[in-house]
């Protein structure tokens, strides 16, 4: 697998026609790995000089939020740098020139922004039921499995078998896995084809990882985020609906909000908290009782809590624990940023109890004799995200 992908990257640096099997818009695992293994099906098989090409299809710098798939990979030891993405290969200009054909895995309906290449498709294989509107007037095969790897395995069982190296079928068998959920049967996910074939590749490579052992290991690594920016969390599982013009963003972030029973149960200090309304269900605040606690006091709490929380995360192999800066630097980062919140405050003086009242001199009165602004939730978070941006900024300046 690996020799025969460092050759379809250079087979991008020639002016020739392409045949590219292209994995659907999500590349999850199933679909990554279907593509990959049937376009090294397709390449071993055929008898003329055509060139069979893997796209997955997103952005490179999407990979990232693809856990399983970055944790796959590298434990199949496949490089990165080896994949082709779609932000590198230009599939339009292929088609304008008439050099490309495509081969749909692991979906059957291009999106709006591809319906041109409609007319290069050659091929559809799919583990879903067909929308006959969308599909592509071409040879389609469609199976209602659990994962479309499957059918992959089927299409090399079938006519190759000898072309399957370990490699590659370590790739297939954990994919299979993972999308029928260890093959249980009470999920019911797994039909009799999914079990037939991972018990066949099973047989042929007797050294293929336990399925506990490789179900386990894929799905704590697709819901891990330890290693992702506040930006790429939120993008990770990203659903976007539009609708008149507008669109609408759902994220969810799987990890648990710790540092808010830090708060509440904290004895020294003791904040006395009581608990806000607020109208964001993962937004909470709440009333300090005691407001003899300051935030330089509230600062170390906080960092033992983070620094608690980032020991209990196990970080992934070949990841920086942070992006760039280390925990050290971020804490001296942190006491510094309490401090100069507010100015003329040295390291060890007091915050006095209010702050002062500002005056100006050409000025009837203090802009404050009309009360604090009103602030939102949306305000509070902008304001939040903007400081994130910049610090993530200030830090990648830093390294370069």
């Amino acid at each position: 697998m690996e020799d025969y992908l460092q050759g379809c990257r250079a087979a991008l640096q020639e002016s020739r026609p392409l045949h590219v099997v292209l994995g659907n818009e999500a590349c999850d695992l199933d679909s990554m790995v279907s593509a990959l293994a049937l376009a090294f099906y397709l390449a071993k098989t055929t008898e003329t000089e055509e060139v069979f090409v893997p796209v997955l299809n997103i952005k490179r710098s999407e990979l990232p939020l693809r856990g399983d798939n970055v944790f796959f990979l590298q434990k199949i030891h496949i490089p990165e740098s080896l994949l082709i993405f779609r932000d590198e290969i230009d599939l339009h200009a292929l088609h304008q020139a008439g050099q490309l054909t495509l081969i749909l895995v692991d979906h059957h309906v291009l999106p709006k922004s591809d319906s041109a290449l409609e007319e290069t498709v050659a091929e559809v294989l799919d583990h879903r039921p067909i929308e006959q509107r969308h599909c592509p007037p071409c040879h389609i095969s469609v199976e209602l499995v659990g994962s479309c790897a499957t059918l992959v395995t089927e299409r090399i069982l079938q006519g190759a078998p000898e072309i399957l190296d370990r490699q590659t079928a370590a790739l297939l068998h954990g994919t299979i896995i993972l999308d029928c959920v260890n093959m249980d049967l009470k999920v019911g996910k797994a039909t009799p084809k999914d079990s037939t074939y991972v018990e066949k590749l099973e047989a042929l490579f007797p050294d293929l990882p336990k399925r506990n052992d490789i179900f386990d290991s894929l799905q704590k690594a697709k819901f891990d985020v330890s290693g992702l920016t506040t930006e790429q969390m939120l993008r990770k599982d990203q659903k976007t609906i539009c609708r008149q013009g507008i669109k609408v963003a759902i994220s969810a972030i799987y990890m648990d909000l710790e540092i808010c029973g830090v708060l509440e149960c904290s004895h020294s200090p003791s904040l006395k908290l009581t608990p806000a309304p607020s109208t964001h269900p993962n937004l909470q605040a709440y009333l300090q009782g005691n407001t003899q606690v300051s935030r330089k006091k509230l600062l170390p709490l906080l960092q033992e809590a983070l620094s608690a929380y980032s020991d209990s995360v196990k970080i992934p192999s070949g990841q920086p624990e942070t992006e760039g800066v280390c925990r050290e630097q971020a804490d001296k980062d942190l006491d510094r940023a309490g401090s100069s919140l507010v100015p003329g405050l040295s390291q060890d003086e007091e915050e006095p109890p209010l702050p002062p009242t500002p005056m100006n001199s050409l000025v009837d009165e203090c802009p404050l004799d009309q009360g604090l602004p009103k602030l939102s939730a949306e305000a509070i978070f902008e304001k939040c995200s903007q400081i994130s941006l910049s610090q993530s900024t200030a830090a990648s300046l830093s390294q370069k």
